[in-house]
Order: structure tokens, then sequence, then C-alpha cells
């Protein structure tokens, strides 16, 4: 085992002793409890060591397996997570604790990959919210479902002889889950002949990737969703993207990193090597030795230049937030959306003995103007560490509130609370009473796109979609457009089968014909193709582009401003 902490020794020291108590707990007698007369109110103050830690520990646990209602029904397991992890939580939040399993499932996502059959599915309800039955909404690229023929409009009968009529959606996913190499027997009824078939599928591995998107949104400008973590193939799959997007006229790039909650640093640093000139730096870790601080710079001598917005929100955190902020500080991208979470803390996994691993907390990093731009943890209270104080108020309202710094180019930015952006854009919102409202129209949209897309809405044959998935389309407008005729059938469909008025369709409109086409998409291309539709009403990304002009200002002045000062540099040499 590799060498740790003395505090970390004291967890392993500690697990030695419970195991010790764990084989003698039968033959412990029971404790007579203390009145409170017997019981000290002082004691001797006593030097605090890891052993004496571990005593009192075990000690705890003994009383409380012999005394405790509850105490025969132990999780030892859940006992010790929640120990350790509290006790971690009172150094930082991001500090955590993983059981044998969880550090399995943590691997397997650093992978991006999971294991699984590789499919989307979802529940149809009749009118009166009664499950009719789950059906496969897509399959994925290589995955096990896709080879094995399953497509859009599957309905699931069974799975390894179990009906799954009438389930909703998440009972049959649980059904569908196992580990990798074991065989799902699934029966399947297509729905545009009515015939039953029946496959079996060994769960495999199935692809997970970084970016979920990246396709030409308008002439000359590409856009990336690197929205999901930063893991062990982020940068092949963007720079796979940057290529693509250049074959295809891309002078202009919308980096796409809302949600995106961090990851592994060594991708994130080689996604912002691509821009950054060698030597200019791309974050600072400073770690427990005083003074010792470690500088990642970047190492690239021919660095692109393609003009770049990037959208951020705050759910952007930790690897994306030093991305962000390398490029902002640089000058290299202009930042739009909203503040990010504030993560500026850097972990490193300890693997310990049985399988189980420590996430611990060794660094605190700084972006390349100086700043610290981890959030306030002061109170050691987690909820308001993630929900700001438990209020849903916009954090932009009480930003910026750290130190000042300033880019490359002169301009302000902040530290203190994540990353500012150069333009604030808050994303589109409902209210809760609109959004059960518009809940109301699913079901009846997927019905009626399974009888769309398998012919069976007369006169809209040319929508019909019964063959497999075709994976990386880019959407076209005239892909499955929502005419009024079509929206007319709809109306009439879900007045005859879920009793909605047309004047309730009629106010939503808009959202129909988005879900319609969505679903349509979806079943045609798969649910990566489908956000393309979602693209076209995000409000966010609309403005992303309507600012690429200033993000191509700034991409000038700082090649500019990166000259002069290898010019001076060169001259002081």
């Amino acid at each position: 085992m590799k060498k740790i902490s003395n505090l970390l020794g004291g967890f392993v020291l500690t697990a030695l002793l419970l195991s010790n108590v764990f084989a003698q707990t039968a033959k412990t007698p029971l404790i007579k409890p203390k009145t409170s007369d017997e019981i000290q109110t002082t004691r001797p103050a006593k030097t605090v060591t890891t052993e004496k830690i571990g005593l009192d520990v075990a000690e705890a646990l003994t009383l409380i397996e012999d005394n405790h209602v509850g105490g025969k029904k132990l999780d030892y397991n859940e006992l010790f997570k929640s120990s350790i992890t509290s006790m971690l939580h009172t150094l930082d939040p991001h500090s955590n604790y993983f059981d044998a399993k969880e550090f399995e499932q943590f691997r397997t996502e650093q992978s991006s990959r999971y294991f699984g059959i590789g499919a989307s599915i979802g529940s149809l309800s009749d009118k009166n919210g009664k499950v009719i039955a789950t059906y496969i909404r897509a399959t994925f690229e290589d995955a096990p479902a896709n080879r094995v023929g399953l497509r859009y409009g599957d309905k699931i009968v069974e799975v390894n002889g179990i009906s799954m009529l009438g389930k909703p959606s998440a009972e049959v996913s649980s059904n569908l889950r196992g580990p990798r190499g074991t065989v799902a027997k699934i029966t399947v009824e297509r729905h545009g002949t009515g015939k039953r078939e029946t496959v079996e599928i060994i769960r495999d591995a199935v692809s997970q990737p970084s970016i979920a998107e990246a396709y030409m949104v308008r002439p000359g400008v590409g856009y990336i969703a690197m929205t999901g973590s930063f893991n062990q193939t982020t940068y092949a799959e963007f720079r796979q993207a940057m290529a693509e997007l250049k074959t295809q006229g891309m002078t202009q790039l919308v980096l796409d990193l809302r949600n995106n909650g961090g990851g592994l640093v060594n991708q994130a640093l080689q996604v912002a090597n691509t821009f950054l000139a060698r030597g200019q730096n791309i974050f600072t870790q400073k770690g427990r030795l005083e003074g010792v601080e470690s500088p990642y710079p970047a190492e690239n001598s021919n660095p692109d230049t393609t003009p770049i917005v990037m959208l951020v929100n705050r759910n952007t955190a930790s690897a994306s937030e030093i991305l962000a902020g390398a490029l902002q500080d640089h000058d290299r991208a202009l930042i739009v959306g909203e503040n990010t979470f504030g993560k500026g803390l850097v972990q490193n996994p300890f693997v310990l003995e049985y399988g189980s691993m420590l996430l611990l907390t060794i660094a605190k990093y700084q972006t390349p103007s100086g700043r610290l731009i981890q959030r306030d943890y002061s109170d050691g209270n987690l909820y308001n560490y993630y929900t700001d104080g438990g209020s849903l108020r916009d954090e932009a309202a009480n930003r910026p509130k750290g130190t000042e710094s300033k880019t490359d180019l002169g301009r302000t930015v902040y530290g203190g609370g994540g990353i500012n952006p150069d333009e604030v854009v808050k994303p589109q919102t409902i209210t809760t009473e609109k959004a059960r409202f518009q809940q109301k129209f699913l079901d009846p949209i997927f019905a009626f796109t399974l009888d769309l897309s398998f012919g069976k809405i007369k006169g809209f044959e040319t929508y019909k979609v019964d063959r497999p998935i075709t994976f990386a389309h880019d959407l076209k407008n005239t892909d499955f457009q929502v005419t009024d005729n079509l929206y007319q059938a709809f109306k009439k469909f879900a007045a005859e089968n879920y009793n909605l008025t047309t004047a309730q369709i009629d106010r939503e409109r808009e959202y129909v014909e988005r879900i319609l086409r969505t679903e349509l998409v979806t079943a045609a291309y798969g649910v990566t193709t489908s956000l393309q539709v979602f693209n076209e009403y995000d409000t966010q990304l609309k403005k992303a582009i309507e600012l690429l002009p200033q993000a191509r200002q700034l991409a000038i002045e700082s090649a500019k401003n990166s000259q002069l000062k290898s010019k001076v540099e060169s001259n002081n040499r």
C-alpha cells in the first residue's frame, strides 16, 4: 500500500481494531446502563492520538452493537463510509471516501464508459396516467442494444422471463442493468408489425463521451458541447471534433462547458494548451508546503487562433473552471453565461486496502492572473455550500466579491467564488406551474410519434422512420419539419386519446412543436443529434453566437499583445 498521512494511517488502524471488535461481539456481555449520578461529568484531559481515537471508535461500536435497539442489524460498510466521509467534510467539501463498489464505478466513469445494454428507454401512459408499457427510445452507436437490432418504438415485453408490461421505466431499467458479461434476455414487440422477437444481449462497455455533440451551428460557426466530465478520452474527442469542424469550414467556435462538473485536470490542461502559446501559464497549484508553487505552463509553439465564445453556468466546476479561467485571463476566449460554481481545490486518489479509496484535497489552484476561485466553506455547512445558503436568488447578484485581478489586456476579473462571465446571460426559465402543465403533453407526443414514425398516421407517410438509427447526422432545417398540417393532426390525436382541449394545446404550441420534432429526430438519428433541436431554442447559445464578433476582436488584441511581449522579451535577452 502507498505511503499515506498519519491521519489516513489512523483510518487503517481503526479498521484493523474494529475488525477485531466484530469478531468478538458475540462474547461481550450486556452492559447495565449507568445512572446520571454514576456518569463522570469531567475527565482529565488527554493527548489525542490516532491510536486513542481508534480505541474510542472501537469501544463506541461495541456499545452500539450490544445496546442499541438496531445494533444487531448494523451495515458496517455504511457505518464506516458515513464516519469517514463526515470526518473528511470537516476538512473541506470535496475530500471523499469511496467504498470498493463506488471506487470501481468511479474508475469506470473516468474511462468515459459505463456497463449496460446501451439504450435509452421511456414509459408511455394512457389518458388516466396508467403506464401502458416501456419502450426503447434510442440505442447508442456500437452499443450491445444497437448490435442486436433494437430500435425506436420496440415495446419491452419481458426481461429474463419477467413481464415488463405496465411497469414504469425505472423498474424496467433496474431489470436491464447488470454486471459486465451477464446476459439480458429481452422480448420486444415491434411497433410497426406487432410481431414479438426475443434477443439475448451480453451487457458490455458503453461509450460515455465527454463531448455530447459537435456540429456546425451556423455557416462558419462550430459548436462543441463539452458537457460531460473531463475523462480519459476528453482531449482526443476534442481534437477530433476540432479537425472535423475545420474541414466543414469552421472559423469561429462556441465551446459549451455548461453543467461540466470537472474531472481529470490533465485533460483540461491539454485542451487549454491548444489555444495558449508556449510559456503562458494555465494554472498554478499550491500544496501544503508553504511557499512551494507548481506552475503548469502551455507548451504549444503553434497555438490555434480560432475565436472562441465559451458558455458556462453555475454547474461549471473544477477542471472546467481551470480551462475557463486560463482562457479568460489570457484574453483568449469571451466567457458568456452565469457565474461558475467556484471549486478551486485539487484532489488526488489514494487507494486503500480492500479496494476502497480516499479522494483527498492536496492543493489549491490559482488562475494565471492569481485568482483563487474557491467559494467559501468556512461554516462547514455542505447544504449552504452547494446551494449558496439555500436561496434561489441569482448568484450573479452577489458577485464579484473576491480579490481583483487583471487579465493580460488589463481587463478586471475577480476571485473568491468561481469565474465571472464577461457577458452575463441568464438561462430561459419557466414557472413550476407551467413545467407541470407541459408534462401533460409528453405522453400524447410520444404516442403520436410512435404511430407517425411507423407510417400509421394517414397522409404523413413521409415521416416514417422504420429503420435503424443513422448516427452522427448534422441536422438540417428541412429534417422533420413540424408543418401546420402535422400540428393539426397532433391536436386531433391528443384531443381524442388524451382529453386535451385545442385551447390547451395552442397555448403550448412552441413547446409541442419542439418536443414533437425532438422525438422524430431521436427516432431517426438518436439522442445525441436530438440535442440540436433544443439548441435552436437556447437563448444563451443564440447570444453566444451574437457575441462572436467581440470574441474575434479579443483574439486579435490578445495575439498582438502576445507578439509585443515576445518581442520585448527577445530584445531584453
